[in-house]
């Protein structure tokens, strides 16, 4: 059994059935005889380019465990899931039990009060009035 992380990125515009992604992703495992060690559900982050005309996505990371030889049969599998513009499976040699910095970044941010107050500050102005000898010399 090799340790893995998966990286899913979702079409944003299907984030409300992230649940129904979920459910067929875990059977789609559990049917290659993989094991799910952590799921981390980001949510939606903006992309550093687009993918199929998408500037956002919707992050999944897994924990998985698994017999080497089944994976490429789940990568041919969600290759052709609309739902996923992109994927990466990367091999490791222990699963981290601390949180990835991405999920513990968008916890921080849904956690963070709205500030709607706009906080306004009055600045002073004076008017200057330039002498009518020194306009009429150049020199203001």
């Amino acid at each position: 059994m090799n340790k893995y992380e998966a990286v899913i990125i979702l079409n944003p515009n299907l984030s409300t059935k992230v649940d129904d992604f979920l459910k067929d992703f875990e059977k789609l495992l559990k049917d290659n005889s993989f094991s799910i060690v952590k799921t981390e559900d980001i949510g939606r982050r903006q992309l550093a380019y687009s993918i199929n005309n998408h500037n956002k996505g919707h992050y999944i990371i897994f924990n998985l465990e698994g017999d080497p030889s089944k994976l490429l049969e789940i990568e041919t599998k969600i290759k052709y899931n609309e739902s996923i513009i992109r994927h990466l499976f990367l091999v490791v040699k222990k699963h981290s039990d601390e949180d990835s910095s991405l999920f513990i970044e968008s916890k921080n941010k849904k956690s963070e009060p709205a500030n709607d107050d706009v906080k306004v500050e009055k600045v002073e102005t004076k008017e200057i009035k330039a002498d009518d000898s020194a306009n009429k010399k150049g020199e203001v």
